[in-house]
């Protein structure tokens, strides 16, 4: 089997790429590749080994050559599937890797913002405590979890894992109904709809993939349904939220707070709406919620997994 790795140095260079090398018969690997570099880069091979780049219909019909694409990452957004299933073109991804790296940036990013952890460091540094009449600060409020609701959007493999780290905090688990979902009991929490869901949490989680269906699935009627208290968490798609709805409602206080760690354009070379400085209570990471180097190199033998079903004939999980 020929394949060819169109981005690896999106995994880092700290881990072992033995394992996808050992999984083919040949393979070419490249750092990075821009849009006009995909077509010269995939003339050839059965397989496409990507985790960003772009991979559409055009590219199918310029290569009919190709058999599979092989994503090293959960969310399959960058490949258009519908021409991959209308072309008989297999796509596979990588699944549960992230779970311990990005429950634990979830949590921090809800904790960072419950006890207004980075507003209480800049007044240190700006010396306010040093010129404080009594020996702490509590200029900010400060949310307890405990007793607090959590709603969760999005019940994979992340999803749970978050509901537990919530539940360990004493905190009540909801789920909510994404668009074409049934509501009802899942492993003894409530799943209700979106709706009934925002005006009960005081934490909004999301951890569905990026589709149509999904797509501004918080916008700002959403927002405008949630309580004044409560914090919005984003570990999953840019493209899931409405932007600008969102900064809206952040700077008039329509809700307590926002992390994200992901955005619609990445890197955001063109600036975004929710890196403005004036924004309050917003915090952003750069997609790095999933980059521990144990679950990036979990991805890679995934991969590797991946490829050699394919190689061997025993490859049985599609996404098309």
């Amino acid at each position: 089997m020929k394949a060819v790795f169109l981005d690896a140095a999106t995994l880092g260079h700290d881990v072992d790429l033995t394992p996808i090398h050992n999984a083919v018969d040949e393979l070419v690997l490249h750092q990075s590749t821009a849009p006009e570099q995909v077509d010269d880069r995939i003339a050839g091979f059965e397989t496409v080994i990507t985790n960003k780049v772009v991979i559409g219909a055009e590219h199918f019909d310029a290569h009919p050559g190709i058999r599979q694409v092989v994503v090293t990452a959960t969310g399959t957004n960058n490949i258009d599937l519908e021409a991959a299933r209308a072309r008989g073109i297999k796509v596979v991804n990588a699944i549960r890797y992230g779970r311990a790296s990005v429950t634990q940036h979830t949590m921090t990013l809800i904790l960072a913002l419950a006890t207004r952890l980075v507003d209480y460091h800049e007044d240190v540094g700006a010396g306010c405590w040093e010129q404080s009449s009594q020996f702490c600060l509590m200029d900010h409020p400060i949310m307890e979890l405990e007793g607090r609701t959590i709603g969760i959007v999005g019940y994979g493999d992340l999803g749970q894992g978050v509901a537990r780290l919530a539940s360990a905090f004493g905190m009540k688990v909801l789920l909510g109904a994404r668009p074409g979902q049934e509501a009802g009991d899942v492993d003894g929490y409530p799943r209700i709809p979106l709706d009934e869901l925002l005006p009960q949490v005081d934490v909004l989680s999301l951890h569905c993939l990026l589709t149509e269906d999904t797509r501004n699935l918080i916008d700002a009627d959403a927002l405008a349904k949630m309580q004044k208290h409560a914090l919005l968490i984003n570990t999953s798609r840019g493209g899931l939220v409405d932007e600008k709805a969102l900064a809206d409602a952040l700077r008039k206080g329509r809700i307590g707070g926002a992390g994200f760690d992901v955005l619609t354009e990445e890197p955001p070379a063109n600036g975004n709406v929710l890196l403005s400085p004036d924004i309050p209570n917003l915090l952003v990471t750069p997609h790095c919620a999933w980059a521990s180097k144990e679950a990036r190199q979990r991805m890679v033998q995934l991969t590797a997994t991946n490829l050699e079903g394919i190689r061997n004939g025993t490859q049985e999980r599609w996404v098309v």
